[in-house]
């Protein structure tokens, strides 16, 4: 900073003050998000997901955990890789739910839904016209 930029009155501090809140408010904000990276792996889902042997999965380590404790050949199948590439997204940002949906949807990849017909009553059928009775 040479003669030619302080003024008496200040006016250099006064003009850049602008610049030096924008830098702060930025360092917060990268501060702000190294805390929620930080807790990354920690982060729980909005509901725990349920496992065939009765324990549940908490929080992304905990479904990871499962994911590594499996064998390599269950865990090599492409719905697992699916699962593991979601845990991994959302322990960096974003939602956890669609790290739980990639999870369920490899634990349940054998289960087939089938329609029950008996499970929902229809509603044609059962009103008649007026002119029909």
């Amino acid at each position: 900073m040479g003669e030619a930029d302080c003024d008496v009155g200040g006016n250099f501090y006064r003009h850049h003050i602008h610049s030096i809140r924008a830098l702060v408010v930025d360092r917060a904000q990268i501060r702000s998000l190294r805390r929620m990276t930080d807790k990354g792996w920690q982060r729980a889902f909005e509901d725990p997901i349920r496992l065939p042997n009765g324990k549940t999965l908490v929080t992304l380590r905990d479904a990871a955990d499962y994911i590594a404790s499996l064998p390599k050949k269950e865990s090599a199948l492409s719905e697992w890789q699916v699962a593991i590439e979601a845990l991994m997204v959302v322990a960096r940002s974003g939602p956890t739910m669609l790290a739980r949906i990639a999870v369920m949807k490899a634990l349940n990849r054998g289960v087939e839904r089938v329609f029950n017909p008996d499970r929902k009553d229809t509603h044609w059928g059962k009103r008649r016209l007026k002119r029909d009775q």
